[in-house]
């Protein structure tokens, strides 16, 4: 069960032209930025990263104003547990789990997945907060994760989850969020 108290985001590469490629981009970008102000809202810990940021480019804006003050780690290897910097910040974290969300499904975000399994942590990817330019090769990556373990979640499903009590202070402000 995803507590405040053992889950952190993880946000992948939302980055220049191919973030406006991938199937369904405003929404999904729209999703991802509901899910990264709620993580703010919770305060859990939230890893962002950029891929080779001087090839593809900064952070869309929708996310990276939401992201701030956080600033991103840069890597170059597709799965996120290539940077040492990333690892290291995962660990730092002192959590179980992490949710990912980000693009592209069926590679960075897929792969970063894995790696995050592989160092014993729990990985939940949020369905409705990750994207491919094919939607293909997204409903591809879903269910390759499912078959090594890693959790499949929603936006509004994850929040819910992890506020867990309708009396709790930030209900109201995250209902807002899933509207």
């Amino acid at each position: 069960m995803l507590t405040k108290a053992n889950t952190g985001l993880v946000v992948v590469d939302v980055q220049g032209k191919l973030a406006t490629m991938v199937d369904d981009s405003e929404a999904v970008i729209a999703r991802m930025a509901s899910l990264i102000q709620g993580a703010t809202l919770l305060q859990l810990p939230l890893l962002w990263l950029e891929q080779n940021p001087a090839k593809l480019g900064a952070t869309v804006a929708p996310l990276s104003d939401v992201l701030a003050p956080n600033q991103p780690i840069t890597k170059y290897t597709f799965d996120a547990c290539g940077a040492e910097e990333f690892v290291a910040a995962a660990r730092a974290a002192k959590v179980a789990n992490w949710l990912v969300c980000g693009i592209e499904a069926h590679i960075c975000v897929y792969q970063t997945c894995l790696g995050l399994v592989q160092f014993g942590f729990s990985v939940e990817v949020v369905s409705d907060c990750v994207a491919s330019r094919a939607a293909a090769n997204k409903e591809l990556a879903i269910q390759k994760l499912l078959s090594q373990g890693v959790g499949v979640t929603s936006l509004e499903m994850c929040l819910y989850e992890l506020v867990g009590d309708c009396r709790a202070a930030e209900f109201r402000q995250m209902l807002q969020l899933v509207k």
